[in-house]
């Protein structure tokens, strides 16, 4: 079976990269995502400092626009980290977002709980991602991410990827953001940060919705 999946994922993979090439002969691109629009307070959040993507790991990215912003509110004095990561094209497959299922493991973090969860917001239920982990030093958080699309928010990698096609073919375009907000958490104290994290994704959706390319 392990075999048969390392021979198939490539196959999908390259699949994929030629039938959205092929549907993007007169691809749209859309207008650069404003990312530096999004407001210093939402809701009760009010961002502490904005953090500079390293250059290398911009390059390997691969991203037309980024935004890392800490954020801070009463209730959750220790702040939270909220990253987009936003992909004008994706044409060719070479420019795709980083799945924080690999980037995580690949940057020292133990993922300790994995679960999809629904997000109520001002422009509807969105799915994403919660994942526990916990570094190589001991620190723990909460990570919340998702996908969106102009059409769609998806929660699943290969969900992405197999909406990508048919989106590509409908709207000859196939800009997509990464949405991830890291709640940090002292041990115990993991739904509270849950709390926190989702909390931000239900204020910041709509405000994204607005931002990306419609």
């Amino acid at each position: 079976m392990r075999e048969f999946l390392w021979l198939t994922v490539p196959v999908i993979l390259a699949t994929q990269a030629l039938v959205v090439s092929y549907g993007l002969s007169a691809e749209h691109l859309p207008a650069l995502a404003d990312l530096a629009g999004f407001p210093t307070r939402v809701g009760t959040w009010s961002r502490i400092a904005d953090q500079p993507v390293d250059p290398a790991v911009r390059a390997q990215l691969g991203a037309d626009r980024l935004l890392e912003r800490i954020y801070q509110s009463p209730k959750m004095p220790s702040g939270l980290d909220f990253f987009v990561a936003w992909f004008q094209s994706q044409r060719g497959g070479k420019t795709q977002p980083h799945s924080p299922q690999v980037c995580l493991p690949g940057s020292g973090w133990v993922v300790d709980d994995i679960a999809r969860i629904h997000i109520d917001t001002a422009a509807g239920s969105i799915p994403a991602n919660r994942y526990l982990v916990t570094s190589s030093l001991g620190q723990r958080a909460v990570v919340i991410y998702w996908y969106q699309t102009p059409r769609r928010v998806l929660a699943g990698e290969w969900e992405s990827k197999f909406w990508l096609i048919p989106d590509a073919f409908r709207d000859h375009r196939t800009d997509t953001a990464l949405v991830r907000i890291v709640v940090w958490s002292a041990a115990g104290r993991e739904n509270e940060a849950t709390v926190s994290a989702v909390d931000f994704a239900r204020l910041a959706y709509p405000v994204l919705r607005r931002l990306l390319p419609s």
